[in-house]
């Protein structure tokens, strides 16, 4: 049975993001100096790899995320956004697949304290990639929960490269991981970002969230079993110190699947909305669909008939900055005056584990003026 959308009656009241340094690929190449298979004892340039994944430049950033404070300094900026005090939080999400720290959900721990959140209010962080702001917003709703702050990041240049600004051998060469041929590619697409959102609770609204992990069902196809992402190791299957376990300590991409995940679920996630809500894409202003790849968000937009104004891209520019993506697509609207106050927008996102989901909600940021032709 498909999936449906449930009510969602959440606006978006705050909204942060915050970038690394916008390098281009030609300088993000010399850093990683990636073998070149077809040449021995060369290096890939920044051309091939863009002719390849598509990307143009990265957000790259690791002595500017090398702490838990940026994170925090996000968060804290989506609160000021929505005017409102770290008291105020009755929920807080964590979203992120590359932690500070990678056990007992200490990351939550150490924001919510940082930020000052009340003891009382229970700390949820999720393991999420690519998909992770539709899994947090579909927990808001079930939760039901006054006033939530969603917190997601991705550093990855932390993680794949080494303190000296090299790529970490494991990335370079690995024969251990069942992807470690093209495990190069990862940090290669993949892009540092911290986001946050504030989502309130009003019963006026008519709001809609879906979500699906398609382990039963794939639209009209079998469910899915393959994560899509690969990281083996550092578990209990794969224990840290164990031969074998740093080489599994990777983020190994099943591209084929990937595709076809982002194309199929990228599409089931437009039909349930419109099934739920026909002529959905004409009472949205934006429509911020997960930033993958440059042609898989091209093809995408060209499928549902979408403008480049109506769903906007940062893939090529910034490169893939998983869960952040979309909420970075909503603060360069925040900046450049793309938004106004009772804006309704889609979010519409696919990602490792494999999950997807969508959500439509009004954006409510108090410094938005209000403008009658997007007016809600």
């Amino acid at each position: 049975m498909p999936t449906a959308p449930s009510p969602f009656p959440y606006a978006v009241t705050g909204a942060h993001t915050t970038l690394g340094s916008v390098i281009t690929m030609d300088a993000w190449a010399k850093l990683a100096q990636v073998p070149d298979r077809r040449e021995p004892g060369s290096v890939l340039d920044g051309s091939f790899i863009t002719r390849l994944l598509g990307i143009e430049g990265k957000s790259w950033g690791p002595d500017q995320f090398a702490t838990p404070e940026t994170v925090a300094e996000t968060a804290r900026a989506a609160l000021a956004c929505a005017r409102l005090d770290a008291r105020d939080i009755t929920a807080v999400i964590v979203v992120t697949c590359n932690p500070y720290q990678t056990l007992l959900d200490q990351d939550a721990f150490t924001f919510m304290r940082m930020l000052g959140i009340r003891d009382h209010v229970p700390p949820l962080q999720l393991g999420a990639g690519c998909a992770g702001l539709a899994r947090a917003a579909a927990l808001v709703a079930q939760l039901a929960t006054e006033r939530a702050l969603v917190i997601a990041y991705s550093v990855p240049s932390r993680i794949t490269f080494d303190e000296d600004g090299v790529m970490l051998p494991a990335y370079r060469d690995n024969t251990v991981h069942p992807y470690g041929k093209n495990l190069w590619a990862t940090p290669a697409l993949f892009s540092d970002a911290a986001a946050a959102m504030v989502l309130e609770r009003d019963e006026d609204i008519d709001g809609l969230v879906l979500y699906s992990r398609d382990s039963q069902s794939f639209g009209n196809e079998p469910g899915l079993d393959d994560p899509l992402i690969h990281f083996l190791g550092g578990g209990t299957e794969h224990p840290g110190g164990a031969p074998g376990s740093a080489e599994l300590s990777c983020f190994g991409m099943n591209a084929p699947e990937i595709g076809r995940y982002y194309s199929g679920g990228m599409t089931l996630n437009h039909q349930a909305l419109e099934a739920a809500r026909p002529g959905y894409l004409d009472q949205v202003h934006r429509v911020y669909t997960h930033q993958a790849n440059p042609r898989l968000v091209e093809e995408f937009i060209q499928h549902t008939g979408l403008t480049a104004e109506q769903a906007p891209s940062n893939v090529r520019q910034l490169g893939n900055t998983v869960s952040p993506s979309t909420l970075a697509l909503l603060h360069a609207d925040q900046e450049n005056g793309g938004l106004a106050y009772g804006d309704r927008v889609c979010f519409s996102v696919v990602g490792s584990g494999p999950e997807r989901g969508a959500f439509i909600t009004p954006i409510r940021i108090p410094a938005l003026r209000p403008l009658a032709s997007h007016a809600e």
